[in-house]
Order: C-alpha cells, then structure tokens, then sequence
C-alpha cells in the first residue's frame, strides 16, 4: 500500500537497460531545477560537512492528484516528504523497530493498556510564533480519525473524542482496545497543525525543522525553520520535485539536475555509472498480486492457491530487483519481528496447481485480467512476467497497464486483481488498514471475525515475545488462506550525487526525515 503511498517501472522488455531512456528522460527536467548551492567545506568520515546548500529531491508523485491536507491520503511520496518536513509529528521509527520520541518526549501507559500518558517537549512553536500545545495535537489527532475514509482508517484504534489535553504539554490519547504499541502506532504520520486549521487550499503553520519557501503543482521549496525546538539542520533548502517516472528521476542525478533521485529501477542503479552513489534501503519493496476473496475466481481458495502455487519466485526476483532482492513468501511484513519464522517456504509446484483449478472447475482453463502499472519501479515487468508464468497451468491472463497518475486512486484497493506495493511498513499497520474486517481499505476482502478478535488480543500482551508468536500464528492463517502472491522483496533504490551524505536507509516513513542530510563540498570522501 502506498504512502503514499503508500512506497514506475521499468516497462518494456524484461531485463531492459536504461541509459538511452536516461539521457532522453533528463530532458523532461531540463530547466526545471534550481542549482544548488554548495558548501566549500569538505568532508570526510566523521567530519561534519559545512552547513548549507540546497538539496534537490526528485520522488516519486504526480502533480494531479497532489495535496496540501496533512490528515488526508498520502497518494504522493513526494507530499508525505514535504508533510514529514513541514510538520511535527509525536513519535518517529527507531532503527531497533520501537518508536523514538519526535514531538512526544516520553509516554506512559496506565495498568489497562488503554490510557497513555504522552508528555510533550517544551520549546516547540509554528512558524507563526504560537507554542505548540497539547490542544493542538489533540486537535490534529481527532481532525486525522475525523478523515478516516480519506486515510485508510490511519487512528482508527483510538478513542480521541474521550482523550484529554489536561494542561499545555500532556495528552492523555485513550485507546479502543489495551494495546501495547501505542507509540508504534503514532509514528510518522500525527502530523500536528494549530487547533483549529481545517483550510488546507494553502499549508498552514508548522513546527517541522522546515518551513514552505514556494509551491506550485509539481515542485516545493522548504528552507531552514530557525525556531525549530530539534538540532538545527544542516540544509539550507530543500526543493521536492514530484516526478512519476523513475527513469526520469534517475536521469535527473545522472545529469546533474538533481542530488537525489527516490524510488528508481534496479537496471537504473546498474546502469548508474561514476559519479552517481546507490543508497539502497534493504528489503523494503514488495509488488504483490493482489486476489480479492469476495469476487470470482479467487472466492474459491483452490484457485488462490494454485496461482500461488505456480509463482516462480527466483526468476519474478532476478527479473524485477536484478540481484537487489530475495524470495518471499506471500506474507507482505517477512521482515516484521512477528514474522513466523518456522513457515515452510512455499514451491512451484505446477502439478498440484492444475489439479486444484480442475477441481475447482477449470480444468479447461481460466482467464483473468491482471491490472498494474509504473508508479514504482518493475511492476509492470513483474505483472507481464507472472503472466507467463500462470500460462503454464492454463491461466490466460491480459495485463493492463493503468496509468500511474490515477492507479492508486482508481485500481488500488478496487479491482479484481492487480499488482500492489508495501514500503516497509509494520505488520501491525498492515492489519489495521488491509486485514481488519471493518478496514478502511481491505483490499483482498479479507474478513475473518475471529481473526480479528485474535488480533486485538494479541496487541494487548505487554511481553514482545508473546505477543509475536501470536501475531505469527495469525500470519500463518493468512499465509494459508489469503489473497496475497507476495513472490519477492526488493531493496529501496535511490540515487544520488557524490555530495549527498546522511540519506535514511530504513523502511517506510522513515526515509522521508531529512532533517540529519547535508552536502559535503566536490571531492569530499566519507
């Protein structure tokens, strides 16, 4: 799911290299860019570059479905980055997996698991002057479950009617059920506006370590926020291109145009060339097929597993990702500490596949629609090849190519079948937003009462190691029966210039924390 989208392929025939499209995709950024200032000092390993210089950021996001409402959709990468540096939010990701105190300086849970305690730091004021107070994020945290139907349900676990702001710098969130990741589940996205801003036509203040310079539709400039309560960042500006293309976003470094290009193609980062750096964000991308269990074929579990069954997850990986990459196991978190390590990986076995489409009537054949597109790097390679790969058990598949302007908005979460995207985000998110019965965007349809009960139980157990075998055991019912071919995970590829240093490598949002990169002077080493 995207951040987004929730987190643009390389189209063409498989394995296709890139420079030619490269160098014709640079022209579509041609004088579209600031130049960046750079720092004179240089700096090596462990030595602090010198502060300033612009940083130009080109991610994945389409000007026409872009957006100014922090408490909205995140359809665009390239509008969470601009939101995650604009606005504070309580609690981000540590890189141990717990949540690191942001604007929440510390937290306390009562004996239930229900109330918790969460202490605000002082110092922290808008851009406009005013302080930041305990009703302004309380306000921010109702406004965000207010907007549940245009943020996949993002609060839904917590009660903020029945929360209070006792005094400027406390917040007592109550939750629906005793949970034991309270703070997990505020990372990154409680995005704190002033109490009372509802007129999002234009950003209102922030207390982000950035504030907005200028906009319009497809680029943002943000510059140092001096009033910031954080260690001072060491940019200047940062300008945030939105560009739906990852050719063009490769290009655009590989010509100077920008420093850093997110989200591009591995025949991209292969193709790279001297004077362009790969940060790769390990194991963070997944393009999984998506079967919805309420609509035919895939109501009859035999054809679900049969299409599992015939996946050819090595060469799905070797075509996709070209060695930034491995198997997986149509599980969508492997990576989650809840993942249950003692499931048995899943073969190809072609055999089987058929039979169990015969016996589930269509020992003569199937034919299905497979919808994707090339919003992130190698979902259409993936679909075409996975198309071939069920044409040996009998499957006719016609793949469409959406456009990826609209996809997440008109193919995503909505059709039958099609390809999807997870970005490193926790299991227990993806439950809340895609697995939950009365989740907001329960894209396979996968609606199991006493799953869900089993979920909710499973939250409340304060020790970490119980509480993942538990979430494991529901794992292993999704592995078994759900709607997901999760074939491979792939590393985050971005590209930048030499002087680039400081980029985050870890998963979901917290790539979009920019306030630690600088720019080290031409020539600079480490």
């Amino acid at each position: 799911m995207p951040i987004h989208r929730p987190r643009t392929g390389a189209g063409g025939p498989l394995r296709r290299t890139v420079p030619v499209a490269l160098i014709a995709a640079a022209a579509l950024l041609a004088g579209c860019s600031t130049t960046a200032e750079r720092p004179s000092a240089s700096a090596g390993t462990g030595t602090a570059a010198q502060d300033g210089g612009t940083l130009r950021y080109v991610i994945a996001g389409s000007p026409a479905t872009a957006g100014n409402d922090p408490h909205g959709g995140l359809a665009n990468e390239s509008d969470a980055l601009r939101f995650a540096l604009l606005y504070d939010v309580l609690t981000v990701p540590g890189d141990d997996g717990r949540a690191k105190p942001r604007l929440a300086e510390s937290w306390q849970p009562d004996s239930t698991l229900t109330r918790w305690t969460l202490r605000l730091r002082t110092g922290a004021t808008f851009t406009d002057g005013r302080p930041v107070r305990a009703a302004d994020v309380l306000y921010s945290l109702r406004r965000i479950e207010r907007k549940a139907a245009e943020n996949y349900g993002r609060l839904a676990q917590f009660d903020t009617q029945a929360s209070t702001a006792p005094d400027d710098h406390t917040v007592v969130l109550v939750s629906r059920a005793p949970n034991a990741l309270v703070p997990e589940a505020l990372e990154s996205v409680t995005f704190v506006v002033p109490e009372g801003s509802d007129d999002f036509t234009k950003p209102v203040p922030g207390s982000g370590p950035y504030l907005l310079d200028s906009m319009d539709g497809q680029t943002a400039v943000v510059k140092r926020n001096p009033g910031w309560w954080g260690e001072r960042p060491r940019l200047d500006a940062i300008e945030i291109r939105a560009v739906a293309d990852p050719q063009a976003r490769a290009a655009a470094v590989a010509a100077g145009q920008a420093d850093v290009a997110g989200s591009v193609n591995p025949a991209a980062a292969k193709s790279s060339g001297a004077g362009v750096r790969v940060v790769r964000r390990p194991a963070v991308t997944e393009y999984p097929f998506v079967m919805r269990l309420d609509r035919k074929p895939f109501d009859d579990p035999r054809v679900r597993e049969a299409f599992k069954l015939a996946t050819d997850r090595q060469a799905l990986v070797d075509t996709v990702f070209l060695g930034f990459g491995r198997i997986a196991n149509d599980l969508p978190t492997p990576y989650d500490p809840s993942y249950p390590k003692d499931l048995a990986q899943r073969p190809r076995d072609l055999d089987r596949a058929k039979k169990l489409l015969a016996e589930a009537g269509h020992a003569d054949g199937l034919r299905v629609t497979l919808h994707t597109t090339t919003s992130y790097p190698g979902m259409d390679t993936a679909a075409a090849l996975y198309a071939r790969q069920l044409a040996d058990i009998g499957v006719t598949v016609t793949v469409s190519n959406d456009p990826p302007d609209t996809y997440f908005t008109t193919v995503w979460g909505k059709a039958d079948f099609y390809t999807g995207y997870f970005g490193g985000i926790p299991f227990t998110d993806v439950a809340r937003v895609a697995l939950m019965s009365a989740s907001p965007t329960n894209e396979t349809a996968w609606k199991r009462p006493a799953w869900d009960a089993a979920f909710t139980e499973a939250l409340a157990v304060g020790d970490d190691a119980t509480r993942n075998e538990r979430l494991g055991a529901l794992q292993k019912e999704l592995w078994k029966d759900g709607g997901y071919v999760v074939w491979g995970l792939g590393d985050g590829l971005d590209l930048t210039s030499p002087s680039v240093r400081g980029l985050p490598t870890g998963p979901g949002f917290q790539r979009l924390f920019l306030d630690t990169v600088r720019l080290a002077a031409p020539g600079a080493t480490g």
